[in-house]
């Protein structure tokens, strides 16, 4: 886990899981990228086994920071105060209907100030500014991000300097899964730190080449940090 102080006023959130832990080491692009990132918590029990590894017992972790978890956690939190504003960036437009309308029967006191979906694919040159002007037209302070990792992760950090003064979290399949998209997979297979495996089975032409290279490179950074220690 990393925190450190930013001297912008937008501030970077990542829950990150063994696909976002080998990718930063393998690929120093995104690498880079992550290192924009002034909080990144562990979003998976293997990376929170692989800390704890490393930490002496009275910092040892006692468990994952889940993504899916923090969103809602932070909007309910959130309930009937004004001062805080949700934005919902990324998604289909019907993934966001459906978002809304969930976050307004579970948390009727939570204010979502805006949504936006971008286009699907490579976006047009004046997409990001458009992005930039509704986030400050919303007057939104917590801007969760679901456009896919890496892409979340880089658009973020390559536009930081630029980004209204607020909080951007990138959270992956959030949306996916509140919106009822994609099925979550169940608490034991969460806890053995199985997740992988059960998306895998759900999805397994889609998952199957990201999670046999990044879990293996994952493991293979993992072992020759041990051995190295």
């Amino acid at each position: 886990m990393k925190k450190h102080p930013s001297p912008i006023s937008a501030y970077a959130v990542e829950a990150a899981n063994t696909h976002v832990a080998a990718l930063a080491r393998s690929d120093p692009e995104f690498g880079a990228s992550m290192a924009k990132f002034d909080l990144i918590t562990p979003d998976g029990m293997p990376l929170v086994w692989s800390l704890n590894a490393q930490l002496p017992p009275a910092e040892k972790i006692t468990d994952r920071v889940y993504g899916p978890t923090l969103m809602l956690e932070t909007i309910k939190a959130t309930q009937g105060n004004q001062t805080f504003r949700h934005f919902l960036l990324g998604g289909k437009p019907s993934t966001l209907d459906k978002l809304t309308a969930k976050f307004s029967s579970d948390f009727p006191d939570a204010t979502l100030a805006a949504t936006h979906s971008p286009p699907f694919g490579d976006w047009p040159e004046n997409e990001t500014d458009s992005i930039i002007a509704k986030i400050h037209a919303s007057r939104a302070n917590l801007i969760w991000v679901g456009l896919g990792c890496p892409k979340q992760e880089h658009w973020i950090a390559k536009n930081k300097h630029l980004l209204p003064p607020a909080v951007y979290f990138g959270i992956g399949a959030a949306f996916a899964f509140h919106a009822g998209e994609v099925k979550q997979s169940p608490a034991v297979f969460q806890k053995l730190g199985l997740e992988w495996a059960y998306r895998l089975a759900m999805e397994p032409r889609r998952l199957f080449k990201r999670y046999l290279t990044y879990n293996s490179l994952f493991l293979f950074h993992t072992l020759r940090d041990r051995m190295r220690d």
